[in-house]
C-alpha cells in the first residue's frame, strides 16, 4: 500500500469514525485508490473478535451489475454481441425480446425494477427458465428509451445472454474472464471466513437483527456477489483505467458515457453502460452503489485523476449517502495531486504548419497540436462545437468527442474538410472549395 501523509490518514479515518458512531454501523470499511494502488485504508468497529481487515468479505449488491456488464462488453467486442440487438436475438421466450442489449445496461428498457416473484433480495431464486415462464406483459412499465428506470430484472437477462454465449453460467464467465484476470480471487458468490454477517439496527435502540443471505439463482447478475476492501480496490483501479487483459480501455470509456442522466437543469447523476455516473466536486465519477440485506457498499472512480474511494458496510441502511464523496474531498483537501511538470516534445514541421488560427465562415477557431499527433479544434470566443482529433494511418483525424465525435477531418491544400464543412485560414477565404462561393467581401447587394 502506498504511503499517505499522516494529516490526510488522520482526517479519513476521523470521517470513517463519525460515520460509524453516529450511524450505528456494526463495521464499516473503506479505501482511497490512485494510481492503481490502494493508498489508504480504514476501517472501524468489528467483524467476529476484531475490526475489519482488507480481507474481510462483505456483500456488495448491485455492484455486481458492473462487472456483468464487463462480461457482456466483451461479448460485444467479440462481435457475439450487439448492442442494438433485441434481448430476443440472444434469448427468446420472454415478453421483452424488443429490448436492445444497450437499454438493458444502461436501464432505459422500460423494464419492471424486480422479478415477479416474492421480496428476490430475501428469498431463494429461481432458475432462469421458471423465472422467465414468470414474465408477462405487465413487465413494461415504460416504452424502451423513453427514460431511466432501474431494473433488476433487466441484469437477470443479462446474465442469461452471457451464460448462452458463454455455454457456462454467467458466474464461472465472469470469473474467468474478469475475476481472475484483475487477482479478484476473494470476490466470490458466497461468503467466505472472514466475512461480515448482516444486520439491520433496530431504529429505536442499539440492538441487532441478522439478515438473510441466500443464492439468488436467475436474479444473481443483478447483486449476488461478495467481495473484500482489497478486491474491490482492484475493481476501482479497474475502471479508472487500468484494464490488463479485460476491456480494451476505449470499450471501459464507453461504459462510462453517460447513456441517461438526471433530469435537472446541470446533470448530478446518471447512467452509462452497466456504470453509475456522478458529478461531485468537480470531479466525474463512475461506479455503482450495492445494497443487500445486511449490506451496503459504493465504490466510485475519477479516471482524469486516476482516484477512487470505497466503502463497505454490514447494516441494511443508515450509511451516508455522500461518504464515499466527502472522502474523497478530503484527499483533495490534504494531498490533492500535483500537476504533471510540462515537458516539450519534438513535433513533426508539417503538423506544426497546421496550427493556428482558422474560420469556419466567420467563426475563428485555434487548431492545437496534441500529444502523439493528435489535434485540438476549439473557437476563439465562447462556447462552440470543440473537439479533439486522433490521427488515422490513412493521413486522416477521428473526432474523438464533441459535435465533431466520430467524424472525420481533412487536410486539403489551403483548408480543412470538418464532415463537409471547410474551415480556412481567412474568413470565406477565395480559392477555397466553399460551397456557394467565398463571394466578396464589402461587395455591394
Amino acid at each position: 500500500m502506498s504511503e499517505m501523509g499522516q494529516t490526510a490518514a488522520r482526517a479519513l479515518l476521523r470521517r470513517l469514525a463519525v460515520e460509524q458512531a453516529e450511524s450505528r454501523v456494526p463495521s464499516l470499511a473503506a479505501v482511497i485508490v490512485r494510481d492503481g494502488r490502494p493508498a489508504w485504508f480504514g476501517a472501524r468497529g468489528q467483524v467476529g473478535d476484531g475490526a475489519p481487515t482488507p480481507d474481510t468479505q462483505y456483500r456488495i449488491g448491485s455492484i455486481t451489475k458492473s462487472m456483468v456488464g464487463a462480461v457482456v462488453m466483451r461479448l460485444r467486442d467479440e462481435g457475439l454481441v450487439d448492442l442494438l440487438d433485441p434481448l430476443g436475438k440472444h434469448v427468446e421466450g420472454t415478453p421483452f425480446e424488443h429490448v436492445t442489449i444497450a437499454q438493458l445496461l444502461s436501464h432505459t428498457g422500460g423494464l419492471t425494477a424486480e422479478p415477479p416473484t416474492e421480496w428476490w433480495e430475501r428469498t431463494p431464486g429461481l432458475p432462469f427458465d421458471e423465472l422467465a415462464a414468470r414474465l408477462g406483459p405487465e413487465g413494461s412499465r415504460h416504452r424502451p428509451g423513453r427514460r431511466f428506470h432501474y431494473s433488476n430484472l433487466g441484469f437477470g437477462l443479462l446474465g442469461e445472454v452471457v451464460a448462452r454465449h458463454r455455454g457456462m453460467t454467467w458466474l464461472e464467465a465472469l470469473r474467468r474472464e474478469v475475476l481472475e484476470p484483475l487477482g479478484m480471487n476473494d470476490t466470490t458468490a458466497r461468503p467466505r471466513a472472514p466475512h461480515a454477517t448482516g444486520y439491520a439496527v433496530h431504529p429505536f435502540a442499539d440492538v441487532l437483527l441478522p439478515e438473510p443471505e441466500h443464492d439468488a439463482a436467475a436474479m444473481a447478475p443483478a447483486g449476488q456477489l461478495w467481495s473484500t476492501p482489497a478486491d474491490l480496490a482492484r475493481w476501482a483501479a479497474f475502471l479508472a483505467g487500468s484494464t490488463p487483459g479485460v476491456l480494451a480501455p476505449g470499450t471501459l470509456a464507453e461504459m462510462r458515457e453517460p447513456a441517461t442522466v438526471d433530469d435537472g437543469d446541470a446533470w448530478t447523476s446518471g447512467y452509462g453502460l452497466g456504470l453509475q455516473l456522478a458529478r461531485s466536486g468537480g470531479r466525474r465519477l463512475a461506479g455503482h452503489t450495492g445494497s443487500m440485506p445486511g449490506f451496503l457498499a459504493t465504490v466510485w472512480c475519477d479516471p482524469a485523476d486516476q482516484v477512487g474511494v470505497l466503502f463497505m458496510a454490514n447494516t441494511t441502511s443508515g450509511v451516508s449517502r455522500t461518504l464515499a464523496t466527502e472522502l474523497l474531498a478530503i484527499l483533495d483537501e490534504h494531498e490533492p495531486r500535483l500537476p504533471e511538470p510540462w515537458k516539450p516534445v519534438a513535433a513533426d514541421p508539417g503538423l506544426l504548419a497546421l496550427t493556428g488560427l482558422w474560420h469556419w465562415g466567420p467563426t475563428p477557431y485555434v487548431l492545437r497540436l496534441l500529444p502523439e499527433r493528435g489535434l485540438s479544434l476549439t473557437p476563439v470566443n465562447g462556447p462552440g462545437r470543440a473537439s479533439c482529433f486522433v490521427a488515422r494511418q490513412d493521413g486522416t483525424w477521428l473526432g474523438l468527442d464533441g459535435y465533431y465525435a466520430g467524424e472525420v477531418l481533412r487536410v486539403g491544400d489551403g483548408f480543412l474538410d470538418l464532415n463537409t464543412f471547410i474551415f480556412t485560414r481567412e474568413p470565406y477565404q477565395d480559392g477555397t472549395p466553399i460551397p456557394g462561393g467565398p463571394g466578396q467581401w464589402g461587395a455591394p447587394r
